[in-house]
């Protein structure tokens, strides 16, 4: 069995459904994150709006990050953050939704600071340079990260490579792979990955995130 092959189960509109409503998700608890907020309340707003959309599972724990924890990977822990008045925070959530996985990930932010929307408003557009990118190549794992921090350089950014792609499909692609996307050496086929972008402030102490399907 290949890497990049689905299981029996897997619907392409049901993918895509699920990630519309992963989109949604994202979307509608930002806008209910306010000035004085900590993570951990963001964190119950998401299990009500779990509750809400039907949501029984996630396929990986919901990262919701503020100002400075910005910065972190993945894998590591935020530190105890309140969010103030001019501020930046992502949402990376991964609910499963009719039997397939979702991943959405976006940066959103509070005020007018201008350092905070321009890096918000360039890991989305590096995103999509990169995705574009691959949909021309169809390049491989390691290849498209290496284009990824070539454009986050030309930008004025660092590219934090803690966070980076991987498998997605119907629930679990574990059980088809449970690699990054940095160990796939093959041209990465459209719907089987999610592409990461998360970028570091050269200077100031925060970053940005976006993630979406490459299809």
């Amino acid at each position: 069995m290949s890497i990049q092959d689905f299981g029996d189960s897997f619907d392409l509109s049901k993918f895509y459904n699920a990630r519309e409503i992963a989109r949604d998700i994202t979307h509608e608890l930002a806008s209910h994150i306010r000035p004085l907020m900590a993570e951990e309340q963001a964190h119950e707003m998401y299990k009500q709006l779990c509750t809400k959309y039907g949501i029984e599972k996630n396929w990986h724990p919901p990262k919701i990050r503020f100002g400075p924890n910005t910065l972190k990977s993945f894998k590591e822990n935020s530190d105890p953050y309140t969010l103030m008045e001019e501020d930046i925070f992502y949402i990376d959530i991964g609910p499963v939704i009719d039997g397939h996985e979702a991943d959405y990930g976006e940066t959103f932010t509070l005020g007018q600071n201008y350092e905070h929307r321009h890096i918000a408003d360039c890991a989305q557009k590096i995103f999509n340079i990169v995705r574009d990118e691959w949909s021309k190549t169809k390049m491989n794992g390691p290849a498209l990260y290496e284009w990824a921090s070539l454009k986050a350089k030309d930008l004025g950014y660092k590219l934090n490579m803690g966070s980076d792609g991987h498998r997605i499909g119907d629930f679990p692609h574990h059980l088809i792979f449970k690699g990054a996307i940095l160990d796939c050496p093959d041209e990465l086929l459209p719907n089987a990955w999610i592409l990461e972008i998360q970028i570091d402030h050269p200077k100031l102490k925060f970053g940005a995130f976006f993630e979406d399907i490459l299809k």
